[in-house]
């Protein structure tokens, strides 16, 4: 069954919804130079870090400048994908009519296509956040065990294990999850239906790994074989930071799933109830936002996804204000918190259902605070 969560009448969610449209409505007549200036900055930032560590692992045979050049290079792919990518593909800077940051267009450091990821991110995540059966990440990409709908097998005990590996290697999860390949594991897709999504694949992951595993290193010369391991150690910070991230914004306790038939006919207010409930913020300074895309601020992003993220903090003051007087759950804890809050998930959901519901303490709180608070 999907979580239970706090219930608002009809005509709360209404109202609801309004004074959270009403803070969309502000904040994008209000954009301008300001937003334009933050975005080219970041990327000015990102290009001279990438020029930086690309360059410094031409001289990798000299370990402090291998490790020098493997940290500007993985802050670079990181702001690349997160600060960068993420929220231009979004949309968020297409008002500013410029070329290199408009959304149908732009291409990032990854080997996801950017017509994929539109599609599987942009589209079915955002619209159906949290559905059960809908929304592809809510039941952890197919590869994982996140949610009691999925029926236990065998095959979840191994929960922690497909975890760790989605983490390792997330650029490459991320480009294949158009295919839904354990679909056609299932026999509910065929392979001619997979054709197309296939084909984006290939387009874009054989030239991004073409350049970070074949061309930089032969550039490299007789130190190949270092500037082939620093590109690969860059891909991996990026792949871990950016899951961890991305995990602690959808997967923490607390976070509700929802069933298709709760949200048919959903209005624009429910669509916004669904993201607060379905999401997740996690606390830290301002060099934790940028590297995160501001995902730091999870609950406004899928609030205001094509409105700039650099604009979610101080937004945030508000929809937590409004969440709290509607009695909306409105989760924010600390990073590491919420990944360990994940990871309790994955290892508890490897399990059969039988056994966690007898190792789990009796819950003896109220029945009127369980309603409010029942996590997944």
């Amino acid at each position: 069954m999907t979580t239970a969560h706090a219930k608002l009448t009809p005509e709360e969610i209404e109202a609801f919804g309004t004074e959270i449209d009403a803070i969309r409505k502000r904040v994008a007549a209000d954009l301008g130079e300001r937003d334009a200036d933050y975005i080219r900055n970041i990327v000015t930032m990102q290009k001279r870090l990438e020029v930086a560590g690309r360059g410094l692992l031409f001289f990798g045979f000299l370990p402090p400048a291998w490790l020098a050049g493997v940290t500007a290079l993985s802050l670079s792919k990181i702001i690349d994908n997160m600060e960068i990518g993420h929220n231009v593909m979004h949309g968020q800077y297409d008002w500013m009519q410029d070329p290199a940051l408009t959304s149908g267009s732009f291409e990032w450091d990854n080997t996801i296509a950017s017509d994929s990821w539109r599609y599987t991110h942009n589209y079915i995540h955002h619209t159906f956040t949290n559905i059960v059966g809908k929304d592809h990440d809510a039941t952890g990409y197919g590869v994982m065990r996140l949610t009691e709908e999925t029926p236990w097998h065998p095959v979840w005990l191994g929960n922690p294990v497909y975890a760790f590996l989605l983490q390792t290697f997330f650029q490459w999860g991320t480009a294949l999850q158009e295919l839904e390949s354990e679909k056609i594991i299932r026999g509910e897709k065929t392979w001619d239906e997979a054709k197309e999504a296939f084909g984006r694949f290939t387009r874009k992951s054989g030239p991004q790994a073409l350049k970070d595993y074949v061309i930089f290193p032969a550039l490299s010369g007789p130190f190949a074989p270092l500037t082939f391991a620093g590109n690969a150690t860059a891909n991996l910070v990026r792949n871990w930071w950016a899951s961890s991230v991305i995990f602690c914004g959808h997967f923490p306790e607390g976070v509700q799933t929802f069933s298709i038939e709760e949200t048919e006919n959903e209005s624009q207010a429910a669509w916004y109830y669904r993201q607060v409930c379905g999401s997740a913020n996690f606390t830290g300074g301002q060099w934790l936002q940028i590297l995160s895309g501001n995902l730091s601020f999870q609950i406004e992003h899928h609030l205001f996804p094509d409105l700039p993220a650099s604009r979610y903090a101080e937004m945030s003051v508000e929809v937590k204000e409004i969440c709290e007087r509607y009695g909306v759950p409105y989760h924010n804890q600390p990073m590491y918190k919420q990944l360990g809050s994940v990871w309790k998930k994955i290892f508890k959901l490897a399990l059969p259902d039988k056994l966690v519901e007898s190792i789990t303490p009796v819950d003896t709180t109220d029945e009127k605070t369980k309603e409010l608070t029942r996590a997944s």
